[in-house]
């Protein structure tokens, strides 16, 4: 299993749980899995052509995948996935 970390503004969408866990082979598959678990998460996640927003980071085991190999990142039983929206301001 994989455990997958939910920021605060996406508890909604896994009644108010802040981790759940989830089988997947790759980033892109857990998206999938957990969309169709806690319906709405892709939505907030990807872009309508289906590319991670902007704003949205993830890390595998405390690796930004964007250093890795982006959503077709692998997972493994055992990693732990964070989501962590970016936060603008000034």
């Amino acid at each position: 299993m994989i455990k997958v970390r939910i920021p605060t503004p996406l508890r909604p969408l896994t009644k108010g749980q802040g981790e759940v866990e989830t089988k997947a082979s790759s980033v892109v598959e857990m998206i999938e899995v957990l969309n169709s678990a806690h319906p709405g998460i892709k939505d907030r996640l990807c872009d309508e052509t289906g590319e991670l927003r902007r704003f949205v980071n993830i890390y595998v085991n405390e690796e930004d995948i964007r250093f890795l190999k982006g959503k077709d990142t692998s997972l493994k039983d055992g990693d732990e996935v964070s989501i962590v929206p970016a936060i603008a301001g000034g």
